[in-house]
């Protein structure tokens, strides 16, 4: 399982926007989420900053974006959700988010797993 942490800003003239779009996204979308072997995906906002997280449980990574960036519903959808967004300016190769290093993670007890 990978985990996956993500940061861009929210553009202040679009807050309201975002968040009724978020408040129900689409199934199709939800789905296209699933079949790209994501689980666990939230989304928190403070101030202007939005932050996600999700959880990969598949085996190959970049073909499961690939296929959820084909998507043609997903690709509705961010048509209407990238132009709330504004992407940090060191994004580096990242279609629209700012991944995040993992740093630490808070294991379970007697589990000698690492980073």
């Amino acid at each position: 399982m990978k985990r996956v942490a993500q940061t861009i800003r929210l553009r202040p003239e679009h807050r309201e926007e975002y968040l009724e779009l978020h408040s129900a996204v689409w199934p199709g979308v939800e789905a296209a989420l699933h079949r790209a072997n994501i689980r666990n995906y939230s989304i928190y906002l403070h101030g202007d900053v939005l932050f996600a997280y999700f959880e990969y449980h598949g085996d190959d990574f970049e073909a499961d974006m690939a296929t959820l960036e084909a998507d043609p519903e997903t690709q509705q959808w961010w048509k209407l959700t990238d132009p709330c967004q504004e992407p940090w300016p060191d994004r580096g190769d990242s279609r629209q988010w700012t991944e995040l290093p993992e740093i630490w993670h808070l294991s379970p007890p007697g589990d000698t797993t690492t980073v």
